[in-house]
C-alpha cells in the first residue's frame, strides 16, 4: 500500500527541526531516512523510534492513501 510521510516532514517545521536532527534524535541511518523522503517502506522499528523522538503516535507521521489501482486490488481480492 501507498504510504506517505508528509505529515512527519510538516511535524519537523512545526518543531523546526532538521532531518539531520530527526537522525540524530531517533538514531536512524541515512538510507533509513532516504527511504522515508521518497515514501518507501520503513521498519515499524524505525517509526517507533521517530514518534518516541517526537513524542507523537504513528497516524501524526505517516498516512496510507489509496489510488484506484489499489482500490482495485482490493476489491478483486475479497472475491
Amino acid at each position: 500500500m501507498p504510504i506517505s510521510y508528509k505529515k512527519l516532514w510538516k511535524l519537523l517545521i512545526d518543531k523546526d527541526l532538521k532531518k539531520k536532527d530527526l537522525r540524530d534524535l531517533a538514531c536512524i541511518s541515512q538510507t533509513s531516512m532516504a527511504k522515508l523522503s521518497h515514501n518507501e517502506n520503513v521498519t515499524t522499528d524505525i517509526l517507533v523510534r521517530i514518534c518516541e523522538a517526537l513524542k507523537c503516535d504513528i497516524g501524526d507521521i505517516a498516512e496510507i492513501y489509496y489510488t484506484k489501482q489499489t482500490e482495485q486490488e482490493n476489491s478483486s481480492s475479497k472475491e
